[in-house]
């Protein structure tokens, strides 16, 4: 089953994903949100998997550098045009498989869920 990993090339935690996968022999199609970029559906998608405010990282140097306006208000429609628009506002790594699973992060839960 072919794994969809949503990264960021410059990610450590993404890269340590990525390795663990590619190690456990899982199939893997990478997209780097940043040069690949993230279509509004595929968020919409991910958002409607996890919760949107899973989705969003609130932590990220980009979040800060948002005007306060820009962050005021949040909600799902307004946090996937932010995301769409700044891809590095995603938490990543996000994982989709086929089958609809869609997971955010590289926490232990997470881990588990792949058979690593």
């Amino acid at each position: 089953m072919t794994l969809t990993v949503y990264h960021l090339k410059t990610c450590d935690t993404c890269r340590k994903a990525i390795k663990a996968l590619q190690g456990a022999e899982h199939e893997l199609s990478l997209v780097d949100v940043r040069a690949d970029g993230v279509q509004a559906q595929d968020l919409e998608r991910f958002a409607k998997a996890v919760g949107w405010e899973k989705l969003l990282n609130t932590r990220s140097t980009t979040w800060r550098g948002l005007d306060d306006a820009d962050k005021a208000d949040m909600n799902a429609t307004k946090a996937v045009a932010l995301m769409a628009q700044h891809p590095t506002l995603i938490k990543r790594p996000v994982i989709e498989r086929q089958d609809a699973l869609v997971t955010v992060g590289w926490t232990k839960d997470v881990q588990a869920g792949f058979e690593l």
